[in-house]
């Protein structure tokens, strides 16, 4: 299921210029960041989950997409309390977890999870391409955007090449195990989907070329602000100033 399938059509986000969305996007995920204190990074947390709730996005699936960065946040649990210096809080046998490490380790979890639900936001309410056609429309460089364009298109077929190299695999009887004829089975996988993978990209380039492109990607679509983006990104902005006015008076 693409990401772009699991929001409402008919939620307030879904309605948003793109490109007020990739800019309360991007202040939001900037300013979150660059936060240490916590009742900042609580309350992006909560703005992020209600900007998700309006977005009308099923809770299923945001789990979903929440699973892998929360599997390597557990990793960053089990070490960083014991590698970083502070006041000793807990053992367990010869390690000694710290107090300061505890918090760092909390407080990256709150940020990648709050930047998260606003992408997660982001993306599923609005089209993969049009966000690509706002990005460039913003002034991006039209060689990131023709990149974003491209992994998302060819992501699938990079997926659907590898699932059939897989299924060959096992229709000759290969079964993984950990030894080194496994290990070579799957170096040998892995480069001939490199090698499938450039061929595809000179095939691709080829075509585009035969049908005049010149790396320039035109849209369709036309953008407009609406009284409802300006009101949108005014609170957003407000919201992000007075989450970096809380961050600066801890700090000073």
């Amino acid at each position: 299921m693409m990401i772009e399938e699991i929001s409402g059509s008919d939620s307030f986000i879904y309605h948003l210029d793109p490109r007020i969305k990739i800019i309360i996007a991007f202040l939001f995920s900037a300013m979150v960041a660059v936060s240490n204190r916590f009742v900042v990074l609580i309350a992006a947390l909560a703005v992020g989950i209600i900007i998700l709730f309006s977005a009308g996005i099923q809770i299923k699936e945001v789990f979903k997409r929440l699973i892998p960065v929360n599997t390597l946040l557990i990793f960053l649990w089990l070490f960083l309390p014991f590698t970083f210096a502070g006041e000793h809080l807990f053992s367990i046998g010869s390690l000694t977890g710290t107090r300061e490490g505890v918090l760092l380790a909390f407080r990256i979890t709150i940020k990648s999870n709050a930047i998260m639900l606003m992408l997660i936001a982001l993306t599923a309410s609005t089209p993969i391409f049009t966000i690509g056609h706002a990005m460039h429309q913003l002034g991006m460089p039209k060689k990131l955007v023709q990149l974003f364009f491209f992994t998302y298109r060819y992501l699938h077929v990079i997926y659907k090449e590898y699932a059939r190299l897989v299924n060959s695999m096992k229709i000759r009887g290969f079964k993984p195990k950990t030894d080194l004829h496994t290990y070579k089975s799957y170096a040998h996988l892995v480069g001939m989907l490199l090698v499938r993978g450039f061929d595809r990209s000179q095939r691709v380039h080829n075509a585009m070329i035969c049908r005049g492109f010149r790396g320039k990607l035109y849209s369709l679509s036309s953008f407009s602000i609406s009284r409802a983006d300006v009101i949108a990104f005014i609170l957003m902005a407000g919201f992000i100033l007075m989450l970096g006015i809380l961050e600066w008076t801890q700090t000073t």
